[in-house]
C-alpha cells in the first residue's frame, strides 16, 4: 500500500502553479488568465495545507487556506466584473485590445 507523503502534495503543488503560471503568460483571453491565476492560488493552498499538515499545526494551516480561498474567490468577482465592463465596451475579452480603453 502507497502512502501520501509530503513529497506528493508538494508534486501536486509544482504541476498546478506550472500550469497556472503557463496559462497567464500564454493566454490571451482575459478569462483563462483568471483560471490561470486561480491555479496559482491553489497551488499556494495545496503547499500551505501539506506543510501545516506535516509540521503538526493543522489548524493554523487550515485557517490560512481559508483566507486563500476567500481571496480567490474575491479576485474572481472582482476579475470577473473587470472583464464585463471591458466586453461592453469592446465586445471582446481579448487582453490585446484593453490597451483602447484609454478616455
Amino acid at each position: 500500500m502507497v502512502t501520501v507523503g509530503l513529497q506528493h502534495f508538494l508534486v501536486l503543488a509544482a504541476v498546478l502553479f506550472t500550469l497556472g503560471v503557463v496559462t497567464v503568460v500564454t493566454r490571451k483571453n482575459a478569462v483563462a488568465v483568471l483560471i490561470g491565476i486561480e491555479l496559482l492560488l491553489n497551488a499556494a493552498g495545496v503547499n500551505v495545507l501539506a506543510f501545516a499538515r506535516y509540521g503538526g499545526n493543522v489548524v493554523t494551516g487550515s485557517a490560512f487556506v481559508l483566507f486563500i480561498i476567500v481571496l480567490a474567490a474575491a479576485e474572481a468577482v472582482v476579475g470577473l466584473a473587470l472583464i464585463l465592463a471591458i466586453h461592453r465596451r469592446l465586445r471582446s475579452v481579448d487582453l490585446e485590445n484593453t490597451e483602447t480603453l484609454r478616455g
